[in-house]
């Protein structure tokens, strides 16, 4: 008996459905690419019960015709290809020819399209793979999808999804983000349950960036232009100072697709080098052109992988358009991007080579004698170098101040060990002390608007005490996270709280981490829960229910790794229980506090990236009081 046998035609398309479609999120993104391909200049997304019940998509491109309506759901059917070499050179979203006939293989599917010189369109309906009729209907110009119980015959892929309806309309609304943004000039729609989610009116790219992403993110936006042989690249990238850790924020394209590229990213993080706190990322919109036939978008069936022919030399340019950016903020110093290669004749080889330098030394100096300490005598005569004090400001310091820096400094390893100056020997020894507690805060003196002056590191810095609180706080609740408990204080009165079911289930899902918070829960089925306890650390005025929801979708993307969810809530509980804090504080509390700001990982920023403490130069203040 043979054993190789050719695979029904249904079957090989519920195969295919696998590569092609394996969520909501894909079905969404092949028919949105789809109606763009058609011409479409309004695109409307509708989806129910996490797009398991039902995907709409609604355009106004070309349509098709009945032989064509009927013909898009055939496996391999294009209007695209005609040779292998059209896939290298397509302008258009590529060759996808099993998409619609994968889908309709794992799903109920009806197609109402007309064309605009049509007096009347039609009503094609598939299921399972199987066509079930075709009828004339009127309808608008354009096509109309509707994908209705997905996976329903495939029971094995159907229970993936089940039950998981907050992850799903997390990758649907993501994917949809991604085509919106590559498409500015197109309007687009996108519905929940048929309650109203985006609407995006046509708008140029910083514009659409804005109502994708939100308000916040325009006053950051960095304009990114090069154009070259090789490539052409567009876009914006964010302000050092509003990188964060917890930064959903870069999306790079090409040639009007969205893709993922590991290199790439760590190329535009390392143009933001010694800029942005460790930990914390930049926000990018990259939209990158390149000739169609040196760059591969069909590596991946969802492609979101891609290849590019010249990929080093589109790093280095990336790189240098990103830094170039960044300079013309002011965030990078100019000699930083621009070195001067320096040209030095090589002696003995040229008629005016320099000559070399004769050197000396003095064995007896010991710039610790009498006559140097004296403020009447003459300065060193020797260079002064690993200092805290500038040069030019050493250049004017009286002799007793050199001193006072030098022993400070790393010239205390110069000092020989077998000195019999005990003296000396005590002065070095408590500058080095010194130097050890220079990390720490000194008096601190509480000013209005929860601020306080005090001494850090030797410098005068000001402290917004709020964010100094979110800082310790922070770092307290990820140590309760950690060990799995942390202090509670129970209500007079529990609060009964009524959930969305995907709320109910992601809280669920993480009891065990709200637990840890110091929340103490009762879930009773139906969306219904009852608090009984609350985080110690809270104020009593905080609302519970405000304080869950922010919670909640704070974490709502399920993609998130475990460790990373916990960070997301600590960050979330920190700057919540830091609200209004600091202003009606005492010196001496101020201080207290800072002193256990010392303690943190980072005590310069926030955990959302938020700048601590700022400081205040001596050359500020005589600016300001000389300034006429």
């Amino acid at each position: 008996m043979n054993k190789i046998r050719l695979l029904p035609e249904i079957v090989a398309n519920q195969i295919a459905a696998g590569e092609v479609v394996n969520a909501p999120s894909n079905v969404v993104k092949e028919m949105m690419e789809n109606s763009l391909d058609a011409g479409a200049q309004c695109v409307k997304v509708n989806y129910r019960n996490g797009g398991k019940e039902l995907i709409q998509i609604i355009d106004d491109g070309s349509g098709m015709s009945a032989v064509d309506a009927r013909m898009a759901f055939d496996r391999h059917a294009t209007s695209k290809i005609t040779s292998i070499e059209d896939v290298y050179k397509l302008h258009t979203f590529g060759f996808r020819g099993e998409a619609l006939a994968s889908i309709a293989a794992v799903a109920e599917v009806e197609l109402r399209t007309r064309r605009e010189e049509d007096e009347i369109g039609t009503i094609t309906t598939i299921a399972g793979g199987e066509f079930r009729s075709q009828m004339p209907a009127a309808c608008s110009k354009g096509s109309q999808f509707m994908v209705r119980n997905l996976f329903y015959n495939v029971p094995s892929r159907r229970k993936f999804i089940d039950g998981d309806n907050s992850r799903l309309g997390t990758q649907i609304k993501s994917e949809f983000q991604r085509v919106a943004l590559c498409n500015p000039e197109v309007e687009f729609e996108l519905r929940q349950n048929d309650a109203l989610v985006y609407s995006l009116p046509s708008t140029n790219r910083r514009g659409r960036i804005v109502d994708v992403v939100g308000k916040h993110v325009k006053q950051n936006l960095l304009d990114v232009e090069v154009d070259t042989s090789v490539v052409r690249i567009e876009g914006f990238v964010g302000r050092p100072q509003a990188a964060k850790k917890r930064n959903n924020e870069q999306y790079l394209f090409v040639n009007g697709r969205y893709f993922n590229s590991i290199p790439m990213q760590r190329t535009i993080v390392r143009a933001y080098e010694r800029l942005i706190p460790e930990g914390c990322m930049p926000s990018y919109f990259i939209y990158i052109t390149v000739d169609p036939e040196r760059v591969d978008v069909n590596v991946h069936p969802q492609k979101t992988t891609v290849k590019f022919a010249d990929h080093d030399v589109i790093l280095e340019i990336l790189h240098a358009a990103v830094r170039e950016t960044l300079v013309k903020t002011g965030a990078v110093p100019m000699m930083d991007f621009q070195p001067q290669t320096v040209d030095i004749p090589v002696y003995g080889r040229e008629p005016h080579s320099y000559a070399e330098p004769r050197i000396a030394t003095r064995s007896d100096y010991n710039p610790f004698r009498d006559e140097y300490i004296d403020p009447t005598a003459p300065m060193p005569d020797v260079p002064f170098t690993g200092f805290d004090v500038p040069y030019d400001d050493m250049m004017g310091a009286k002799p007793s101040a050199v001193h006072e820096a030098w022993s400070a400094g790393s010239i205390v390893e110069y000092i020989d060990e077998e000195a019999e100056d005990e003296e000396l020997f005590d002065v070095v020894e408590s500058k080095m002390g010194a130097m050890a507690e220079c990390r720490t805060f000194g008096e601190a003196m509480v000013v209005p608007g929860g601020y306080a002056v005090a001494t850090y590191g030797g410098r005068t810095v000001v402290v917004a005490l709020q964010r100094a609180y979110e800082c310790v706080l922070y770092e307290d609740v990820v140590a309760s996270l950690s060990a799995g408990s942390a202090p509670s204080q129970r209500m007079f009165f529990a609060e009964e709280l009524e959930l969305s079911a995907e709320e109910y289930a992601l809280m669920e899902g993480h009891a065990t981490e709200f637990a840890a918070l110091g929340f103490e829960v009762e879930y009773r089925g139906c969306g219904h829960i009852s608090v009984t306890g609350r985080p110690a650390t809270l104020d009593m005025a905080t609302p519970i229910d405000e304080l869950l929801y922010e919670l909640l979708h704070g974490i709502e993307d399920g993609d998130m790794p475990v460790e990373r969810e916990r960070e997301r809530l600590a960050e979330l509980m920190a700057r919540r229980g830091s609200r209004g804090y600091g202003r009606n504080m005492t010196s001496a509390e101020a201080l207290e506090l800072l002193h256990r700001l010392e303690k943190c990982s980072n005590p310069s920023f926030t955990p959302s990236g938020a700048p601590v403490m700022v400081e205040i130069t001596v050359e500020e203040l005589a600016a300001r009081l000389t300034k006429k």
